[in-house]
């Protein structure tokens, strides 16, 4: 229990709220979301100095922090800002907007399997840059281009099939479920049609990684979480008042329409430009939004929360796949795969045993 001002305080069980003055603006800050923000900062930050400091090339805090500072000059300087922190960047921003792209498809399906991985934008996604890959040769930015029309393409397939009949969320996965599978044959028959080289490489970016990840890669993804991120979260309270339903929601006067629109496309756009960056890497925009919620206990979709959990995720399975199975430069879209593939296990069984109850 907290006021800013001594003449209003107000008792709120769950959290604490910050007032203006007497009449003034009031806001609420649940303390449960509070202090898992937190943990997941604290977390994040240990996970990033474990990254920069150990490796092949053993460094100390001060060398890094001097390094990152550009007071050094040597061996360090180059560890730790050409080959460390543009990958540390990379993971944090990927795992960031595939956590909030995630987060906003379960909220408007009210389905936790409405991910861009499971209902097949990621894929989508994947197809774009494929194509701008293997046929056009395009550069980073180029590649990013054609993920972003490949996400947005498929999501419109998608929507389109489920023309005049509303956004359920069953149909949507189910549906979005057969578009993954169509997309995933035509992954497969671009790499048919590349020289041996570029079917190699393209394979590998396929099942996702962090693996020689350069400056442009992190600030092709910086500048995309930088602007769409900001819009997401301005819209987060609309879109807890979309999760009560369409009545509701217009009753409290939000554009429904145009709030899921916007939504939609802030979404699909994260997880494009993540997989662009990075290649489908799996589970984390399923897994990240459901923990965050669970751990809060949030009744709205925690945008922030699920935010900073895909962070941590992506930065520790990438930190663990580097560290764990070194020398053998394991992806890290495989040690997410393992990870999500238990985890999708443990909901099915969960979700079946309370449909039973």
């Amino acid at each position: 229990m907290s006021a800013v001002s001594p003449v209003c305080r107000s008792r709120v069980v769950t959290g604490m709220v910050l007032r203006t003055g007497r009449g003034g603006l009031s806001i609420r800050v649940p303390g449960r979301a509070l202090a898992l923000t937190a943990v997941l900062l604290a977390a994040l930050v240990v996970v990033m100095g474990i990254t920069l400091t150990t490796g092949d090339y053993e460094l100390s805090v001060g060398e890094v922090l001097r390094a990152v500072t550009g007071n050094d000059s040597g061996a360090a300087d180059f560890i730790v800002n050409t080959l460390r922190m543009p990958r540390l960047l990379t993971a944090l921003c990927v795992g960031a907007a595939l956590a909030v792209s995630g987060a906003i498809l379960q909220s408007l399906t009210a389905n936790a399997l409405g991910s861009p991985d499971i209902i097949g934008f990621t894929n989508g996604s994947a197809v774009g840059a494929l194509v701008v890959i293997i046929v056009l040769h395009g550069s980073m930015t180029q590649i990013a281009l054609g993920a972003l029309i490949g996400g947005l393409a498929t999501a419109l397939v998608v929507f389109l099939l489920m023309l005049g009949r509303g956004l359920q969320g069953f149909r949507l996965v189910v549906i979005g479920i057969g578009v993954s599978a169509l997309l995933l044959a035509v992954n497969s028959y671009l790499i048919t049609r590349a020289t041996f080289q570029e079917a190699l490489e393209a394979q590998a970016w396929l099942i996702g990684s962090l693996g020689n990840r350069g400056w442009q890669h992190a600030n092709a993804i910086l500048v995309a979480v930088a602007v769409l991120l900001p819009p997401a979260f301005v819209l987060s309270r609309r879109l807890s008042m979309v999760e009560m339903g369409d009545a509701t929601a217009v009753a409290l006067g939000v554009r429904v329409t145009g709030t899921r629109t916007a939504l939609l496309l802030i979404s699909v756009a994260l997880a494009s430009f993540a997989t662009a960056v990075t290649g489908p890497i799996a589970f984390i925009a399923l897994a990240a939004p459901q923990l965050a919620r669970r751990l809060t206990r949030a009744s709205g979709p925690a945008l922030a929360s699920s935010a900073l959990m895909g962070a941590l995720l992506l930065t520790a399975s990438d930190l663990a796949a580097q560290r764990v199975f070194s020398p053998a430069l394991l992806p890290v879209g495989t040690a997410t795969g393992t990870i999500g593939g238990l985890y999708l296990i443990w909901l099915l069984v969960t979700e079946s045993r309370k449909s039973r109850a």
